[in-house]
């Protein structure tokens, strides 16, 4: 995906802001890269250490998910998957052992999930390798706390924004 689109007259780069559209488009392909990246750093964690049969979008399924039960509806929600792609890695990791499901009591279409012992092992390669890096990142003062409270507070405000155009624009 390219993120480098011609600007059209009456936007935004017209004016006194023109380097904004330009840094816009760069953090968006930053964000892009970041989480391919993420990604990337989970697999190779995962080879390093033996653990070839799960990938690393169902790894971090696994971190999110938890100590939690919860059905693949309240997963796409919450924003984390697309409906396809969580259901899909949902079945595969049951399949595989790494979670239980159950049939919801209420709902019998609805399906509950929760990690089993052998998913909250991958959970805790995760959350290890989590805590390992964020470690790193202040010992080599690539990001203070306050650094990363802003980004974090700037992309929340991305997301609120992006939210409220699905929601209330379309």
């Amino acid at each position: 995906m390219s993120m480098h689109a011609p600007v059209g007259k009456g936007s935004i780069s017209d004016g006194s802001e023109a380097g904004f559209m330009t840094g816009y488009l760069e953090t968006l392909s930053l964000v892009e890269r970041l989480h391919r990246l993420l990604l990337d750093v989970i697999k190779d964690e995962f080879e390093r250490v033996g653990v070839l049969e799960i990938n690393a979008v169902q790894a971090l399924l696994l971190f999110n998910i938890g100590d939690n039960e919860v059905t693949a509806g309240e997963l796409k929600s919450r924003g984390y998957y697309q409906g396809s792609n969580v259901s899909y890695n949902l079945k595969k990791l049951v399949d595989m052992g790494y979670m239980h499901h159950q049939r919801c009591e209420i709902d019998r279409r609805s399906v509950r999930v929760r990690l089993t012992e052998k998913g909250r092992e991958i959970r805790h390669l995760v959350q290890t390798l989590f805590a390992r890096h964020a470690e790193g990142l202040v010992q080599k003062r690539v990001l203070s706390p306050a650094g990363l409270d802003d980004i974090t507070t700037s992309l929340r405000r991305v997301e609120r924004y992006w939210t409220d155009q699905i929601r209330y624009i379309y």
